[in-house]
């Protein structure tokens, strides 16, 4: 479980990046986080793994204060618990797919290893069952340069897979790919979710993209939780709260959303 506890974040400048926050997500849930721009979104999701320290209240996961982390115990606690996936992918463009995700285990053999790229068998079948998982093993062997946007978000997403991870954290994952891309980089984060029972904490700027997928809605404006609940009900109204009554150019989102809903209840009804 993660547990925030009267957590607050300010800023060097002085300025509130979280005000007062008190959360609690449990294993496996599928939670999206959305709000404008500098609402605090990208600050919530990286004080879980201490890429930003809070400043007041209390941070736990499965117990551990992550506030007590430091040196030897924060990296493994980053490597072991908490996987980060983010916008800009991270790869190592020019090498191939499976030494990418052959990375995530740099920190755990030896340096005479890692720095000749000497890995077991049982190391490699582990990073091709990570990629097989996101469905892409079929580019194992080909340099990660030679992928589309959409396919190297696959392979990061696969080097977090690899960490075995039980919470997986994403900053903007989908925010630099086309629609239909985007749509099957969040049907991967459905699928682990489900399948793996991995739980899921997802920033994303598409509205659309956060109901159809995630099953709980964190709504954050101004450094604060203003809506908290199912993506089922989230409403116009609720979109309108969140955005400061920026959520017209949402409505539209909203409306296609909603009339397919209703034609896959149709369909599944028969």
């Amino acid at each position: 479980m993660i547990k925030f506890e009267n957590v607050s974040k300010t800023y060097p400048n002085g300025v509130k990046g979280l005000k007062n926050i008190n959360l609690e997500i449990e294993q496996g849930e599928f939670v999206s986080i959305i709000g404008l721009s500098g609402a605090g979104k990208s600050t919530l999701i990286r004080t879980i793994n201490r890429m930003l320290d809070i400043s007041e209240g209390k941070l736990t996961v499965d117990g551990i204060d992550v506030t007590k982390l430091k040196g030897k115990s924060l990296r493994k606690f980053r490597r072991n618990k908490v996987g980060m996936i983010f916008q800009s992918f991270n790869l190592v463009t020019r090498t191939t797919v499976i030494k990418n995700v052959l990375t995530s285990i740099v920190p755990d053999i030896p340096f005479f290893r890692s720095l000749f790229g000497i890995y077991t068998k049982q190391e490699k079948l582990h990073a091709l069952e990570a990629l097989d998982k996101v469905g892409i093993v079929d580019k194992a062997f080909i340099r990660a340069d030679q992928l589309s946007g959409g396919q190297q978000q696959r392979v990061a997403l696969a080097r977090t897979l690899a960490q075995n991870p039980e919470i997986i954290l994403a900053d903007e994952p989908v925010a630099a790919l086309d629609p239909v891309t985007a749509k099957r980089v969040m049907e991967d984060f459905k699928r682990i979710n489900k399948d793996l029972n991995i739980s899921i904490l997802l920033n994303i700027h598409h509205v659309e993209l956060a109901l159809e997928y995630a099953d709980r809605i964190l709504g954050i404006r101004d450094g604060e939780i203003v809506y908290d609940g199912p993506s089922s009900e989230v409403t116009p109204e609720v979109l309108d709260l969140i955005y400061k009554g920026k959520a017209e150019e949402l409505n539209e989102a909203y409306r296609t959303l909603r009339t397919e809903r209703i034609y896959i209840r149709k369909r599944d009804n028969g």
